[in-house]
């Protein structure tokens, strides 16, 4: 991957980021999703947050290789503290991270938040207690997507604020309210694999001395959705 051919993610993940945006990109690593959208005119402007020193240099310099520090604002900066005022960011995306990570990030964030920016989210693990966050904080999904690449599987929520907002269920922060409409190839796979899963780490606290009777509950209820919601699908 490199600022001229993004990874698959980072492809998708640009669809949903709007013609002549203000970008912040958290964790931006080698900065190569601003780059790339610069360098086809698709960014007005950009800021690429980085906490870690390493990947750091790495964004400084893709930005200076590329001849748009005029364009891109390369920050050393924790999370959301990377976005200033004047930068005036619509859009923000935080990418490649546990779902309790980008959840901390924008909660410790928060008071960068105007509420009128787009959030485009790509969570490794965890998108239930992302969603949940989401929920509580009045942002709405306006779409989601699960793809597969180099064997992982990733998703994308896509959310912006809104005054009135349909609160989702336990079912749907669970699946993804789109996600669980779609259930495409992808998004079988993963409840397939999550299914066994559950129910191996289900068996191993069924054994314990001393039970969590709470977890195992909620296990117990997890696989009751994946089934209903699979079907003939479950293997």
């Amino acid at each position: 991957m490199n600022e001229q051919a993004l990874s698959l993610r980072l492809k998708q993940v640009s669809r949903y980021i709007q013609p002549n945006a203000r970008l912040a990109d958290i964790g931006s690593d080698h900065a190569y999703l601003p780059v790339a959208l610069m360098l086809k005119g698709s960014i007005e402007y950009a800021v690429a947050g980085e906490v870690v020193k390493g990947p750091y240099l790495s964004a400084c310099q893709q930005v200076e290789k590329n001849q748009l520090t005029d364009k891109i604002v390369v920050r050393l900066a924790n999370g959301l503290s990377a976005i200033q005022p004047t930068d005036e960011i619509d859009t923000i995306t935080i990418c490649g991270m546990g779902g309790s990570l980008i959840r901390q990030i924008l909660t410790e964030g928060s008071h960068h938040l105007i509420g009128n920016e787009r959030l485009i989210l790509q969570p490794n693990v965890g998108e239930a207690t992302l969603r949940d966050w989401l929920n509580q904080n009045d942002y709405a999904i306006l779409a989601e997507e699960i793809l597969e690449e180099n064997q992982k599987i990733y998703e994308i929520i896509v959310a912006e604020k809104q005054t009135l907002t349909t609160k989702l269920n336990e079912k749907e922060l669970f699946f993804g309210p789109f996600l669980m409409q779609g259930k495409n190839a992808v998004f079988i796979k993963k409840w397939q694999r999550e299914y066994q899963q559950i129910k191996k780490v289900l068996k191993q606290l069924q054994q314990a001395q001393n039970q969590p009777l709470e977890k195992i509950a909620t296990l117990k209820t997890q696989l009751d959705w994946i089934k209903e919601l699979l079907g003939d699908e479950i293997i």
